[in-house]
């Protein structure tokens, strides 16, 4: 009998030992996730914003003042719809309430990335731009204005250069010719795609407003608004 009460007295022993040890357990797990939830809140947080996205804005076209203090930024895609909505829908816009006024100035940079004439079209604007930045602002007007379909390689050298002249496009279009075919400026278009990736630009049209990336491209409003906030100096 002794044996049997002190082998029943051990089970139990060992059986409240377990539960104290799983109980143990289970607080540490709990102290442990409340303190892991409680370091990632504390990252995100305290974690520094990324600054605004420098830009090198005299190797840009620009529409308007150069010394205007809003400068708004465009990544764009010739051969893309949403682009052409920006193109004939915001730009005028933007060049009415705040361009023409010296409040602000419009440039653009290429993210060349729906096919390889996404690419052609950059290149051939590239050089309607080397030879007049007024000339680019009509050529890139006049090619969103006859944008084929985006699923179609429509932007062809012959293409491009035949818009230029039947536009009435002051630059040479035998030369933007050439600089298509030898690629002249794939260097600066390259460069430009770069510098999309790099700034978190994962589609067209992307927009900077004085670096500071916004969430909707192609909402007056919201542009509007961030504009006006960089003009109090509240979107710095």
């Amino acid at each position: 009998m002794k044996k049997k009460s002190a082998k029943a007295s051990y089970k139990e022993h060992r059986r409240q030992e377990l539960e104290k040890q799983q109980k143990t357990n289970k607080r540490l797990m709990w102290i442990t996730a409340v303190a892991v939830v409680a370091i990632i809140a504390l990252v995100v947080i305290f974690k520094p914003k990324p600054g605004p996205v420098d830009f090198a804005y005299d190797q840009l076209p620009v529409l308007g003042s150069k010394e205007a203090p809003v400068k708004i930024v465009e990544f764009g895609d010739y051969k893309c719809p949403t682009c052409q909505y920006f193109s004939q829908e915001i730009a005028p816009k933007l060049q009415k309430d705040y361009i023409d006024k010296g409040l602000a100035s419009l440039h653009f940079v290429n993210f060349a990335f729906l096919g390889p004439d996404s690419t052609t079209a950059a290149l051939a604007a590239q050089s309607v731009y080397h030879q007049s930045n007024d000339a680019f602002w009509k050529f890139y007007d006049a090619l969103y204005k006859n944008q084929g379909n985006e699923n179609i390689q429509w932007a062809t050298p012959e293409f491009l250069t035949n818009l230029i002249r039947t536009q009435g496009i002051a630059v040479d279009a035998n030369k933007v010719m050439d600089d298509i075919k030898n690629k002249t400026y794939v260097s600066e278009v390259d460069e430009h795609n770069a510098k999309a990736r790099k700034s978190g630009v994962t589609g067209t049209p992307s927009l900077f407003i004085n670096g500071v990336k916004l969430a909707n491209a192609v909402d007056y409003d919201s542009i509007k608004s961030a504009i006006d906030q960089a003009l109090k100096g509240e979107g710095k």
